[in-house]
């Protein structure tokens, strides 16, 4: 992996509304750099190793729902402390055992310098056990979302599938998006700015309706 990232390992810890750290690196498809993906959302998500079980449940249920992603012009990539070999082999077996083709990038991240960019672990670790993290990145490359999980909880493709709805309804729409929202439901006003529009809004002037864009 090589990019400006790899000057400097003493990384700030990354927040949502920071620009994401781009790097270049060898993926399954090829080199690839970060930067070249601007103008597209992109889901950067991280497992800890190849072969690993709750992984390769949720790289299979990845695949399948990639097309879907893909519609929503989102570029899934996937990244391991695992050298590319070992990402051929593993999506190799995932096609050969379980007859799904994986058709997204997996980045190889041997020296943990892009896990460690991300904040997915500290400067500290042996070890790529903690690096279990998704990160949604906009089409400017700003972070919009980052969600961690443990090593033994698979993540839920649909849920992530939403989030990537509800942000796009958002930058779209100019609105919140209430809890489980899901595309087409109701959605919220931004909070009022004015005593007048509280007045003019009612009792229930903090929580107002909104409808997205049609």
């Amino acid at each position: 992996m090589t990019g400006p990232i790899t000057d400097d390992l003493s990384f700030p810890p990354l927040r949502i509304g920071d620009e994401a750290p781009d790097f270049t690196a060898r993926t399954t498809h090829g080199e690839f750099v970060l930067s070249s993906l601007r103008g597209r959302w992109v889901m950067l998500f991280a497992h800890p190793a190849d072969f690993t079980p709750v992984c390769t449940s949720e790289f299979i249920a990845l695949s399948k729902l990639e097309p879907a992603f893909r519609e929503r012009d989102c570029v899934l990539l996937g990244l391991s402390a695992d050298s590319l070999p070992a990402h051929l082999a593993w999506i190799s077996a995932i096609e050969e055992r379980f007859n799904v083709r994986v058709p997204f990038p997996i980045v190889e991240d041997p020296s943990m310098e892009v896990a460690r960019a991300y904040g997915m672990m500290d400067l500290e670790a042996q070890n790529s056990a903690t690096v279990r993290s998704v990160f949604f990145i906009d089409p400017t490359g700003i972070i919009r979302t980052i969600i961690s999980y443990p090593a033994s909880v698979g993540r839920s493709v649909a849920e992530l599938q939403r989030v990537l709805s509800a942000l796009q309804e958002v930058d779209r729409s100019n609105i919140l998006t209430p809890e489980g929202w899901q595309p087409g439901e109701p959605a919220i006003a931004p909070p009022l700015q004015t005593q007048d529009a509280v007045q003019k809004a009612g009792p229930s002037w903090f929580l107002q309706p909104k409808k997205p864009r049609s």
